[in-house]
């Protein structure tokens, strides 16, 4: 593990100095008479523009129930939230109360000392109706480190009109993907799917379908760079040779959005956050355009990752109290329907779905059985940080700068160095 023994302990201290103190620097937990009080910062990471928005606005009507806190709403870039915290908790200053955790973050975040656990506190309330499979990543060392707040996979979304002029189907398989995308080519003049480069969890759906994964945990094994590894790289980077799909070296989700949107690809593969932003698109002002379907299978199986977000509670914060009582709102059944019909986003809590605007939701009637299928990640300190090498390889493949058989190799070797001890 990459415990930092100094760091922990440092936290540590914070915490207990924060139980003993918690009236300091204006963020005391309770007012006159037990009532919650004082200032909690949340640190969102949704899509600007779009996400940010709804949560900004949920987030701060918390106050309707809490008038004596105050919310102080951040959006942080995605990108840079997980070292950004990390360097605050470290250095024990400028860590917000309440982050929002992707899911790999949260056992990293919690092996180093710097979540609070949750287990018998008010941020989880009724434990039991979350999704089991969204609960999976908030454990750690048999403690609860984070409240589930989205949960999401991914799908191949289409624009119908454009599949329906090149006379194609909806593509199943790889293979058939290919088959579409020349006939798109050939038809209208556009390319058939525009491919994330710059991010290796757009890889996954790659690497499961031909039965391979990043690591075997049980059996602390590399298996980035195994025969089902070097597979799946080939299969990704002959997308983009075959000219089936274009791909970038930077800013993958902006290019990759405005492309689909204006239609200048058929196709592209992403999850339910990105609904919001799609039909913005000139392509989807008719919401009806736009179509959503599993991502096509490789040769072992049809294969997407789960993700999500998670909600956790810095260890250091000096407003524990209302800190947990902010998660539970955030997580309660009231807030994550308002989500889903505000952002299409698929809610943690089994309860939710039995609503009926929820249980009517196109996008959740796709996704829910999506997730159900998902391959989980293995929720260990370090999957956070498998992506960094991987990403790296990942786009020198695509861009042509390294063989997929180097890439794959270069990465097994980059993970055996973070894992000590692993084959």
């Amino acid at each position: 593990m990459r415990r930092g023994i100094a760091a922990t302990a440092l936290v540590a201290t914070l915490a207990l100095a924060a139980t003993a103190c918690g009236g300091e620097d204006g963020k005391q937990s309770k007012g006159s008479g037990g009532e919650l009080a004082g200032e909690v910062t949340w640190w969102d990471t949704s899509t600007v523009g779009s996400e940010d928005k709804v949560f900004k606005k949920i987030a701060e009507d918390f106050t309707k129930k809490h008038p004596k806190v105050t919310v102080k709403y951040v959006n942080v870039p995605f990108g840079d939230a997980q070292n950004k915290f990390k360097n605050a908790a470290q250095a024990g200053s400028g860590a917000p109360d309440v982050i929002r955790s992707e899911v790999a973050w949260t056992p990293d975040f919690a092996d180093l000392g710097y979540l609070a656990p949750l287990d018998g506190t008010t941020a989880l309330k009724n434990e039991g109706d979350f999704l089991k499979q969204a609960a999976a990543s908030t454990k750690y060392k048999d403690k609860t480190y984070a409240v589930p707040q989205v949960i999401d996979s991914m799908g191949i979304f289409y624009n119908k009109k454009m599949l329906k002029d090149a006379g194609v189907e909806v593509p199943g398989t790889i293979a058939d993907l290919k088959t579409a995308a020349k006939k798109i080519k050939e038809k209208t003049g556009k390319t058939g799917m525009y491919l994330r480069g710059d991010d290796a969890y757009w890889f996954l759906s790659f690497l499961y379908g031909e039965g391979g994964d990043l690591v075997d945990a049980k059996n602390k094994k590399i298996t980035i760079d195994n025969a089902a590894g070097v597979k799946a790289m080939n299969v990704a980077k002959d997308l983009v040779t075959s000219g089936a799909a274009k791909t970038d070296a930077t800013d993958g989700f902006d290019n990759m959005q405005k492309a689909f949107k204006s239609g200048d690809v058929a196709m592209m593969i992403n999850g339910p956050w990105a609904i919001a932003d799609t039909y913005a698109g000139d392509q989807f002002k008719d919401k009806s355009n736009l179509g959503i379907a599993p991502v096509p299978a490789g040769s072992v199986k049809q294969g997407a990752p789960q993700g999500g977000h998670n909600l956790a509670v810095y260890a250091g914060s000096k407003n524990l109290d209302a800190s947990y009582a902010f998660v539970d709102y955030m997580s309660s059944p009231e807030v994550q329907a308002q989500v889903t019909k505000e952002l299409n986003l698929l809610p943690t809590r089994t309860s939710v779905y039995a609503q009926p605007d929820v249980a009517k939701n196109e996008i959740v009637t796709f996704f829910k059985p999506v997730v159900e299928k998902a391959v989980e990640r293995p929720w260990i300190p370090e999957t956070g940080s498998l992506f960094a090498p991987l990403v790296t390889e990942y786009t020198k493949v695509l861009t042509g700068q390294t063989a997929p058989e180097a890439g794959v190799k270069n990465a097994g070797d980059a993970y055996r160095k973070l894992l000590k001890g692993w084959n």
